[in-house]
């Protein structure tokens, strides 16, 4: 490939905006609101992003250093 010719687009850069958006709108969906736990409980979801932050590779490497 020369230099002034750019790869073919594949995928998701392939599509329109439009056809994007569609398809990004649609993971929301897949779940029933009943069923996000985290849209519904704050406490849960804050419990979950403390252990996660707990668990880190970052926050063990400054434990044992």
């Amino acid at each position: 490939m020369s230099a002034d010719e750019s790869p073919a687009k594949r995928g998701f850069a392939s599509m329109s905006e439009e056809r994007r958006r569609e398809i990004a709108s649609k993971g929301g969906k897949s779940v029933p609101a009943e069923k996000r736990n985290f849209a519904q409980n704050a406490a849960s979801a804050s419990e979950a992003g403390r252990k996660g932050g707990q668990n880190s590779p970052g926050r063990r490497k400054n434990r044992q250093g």
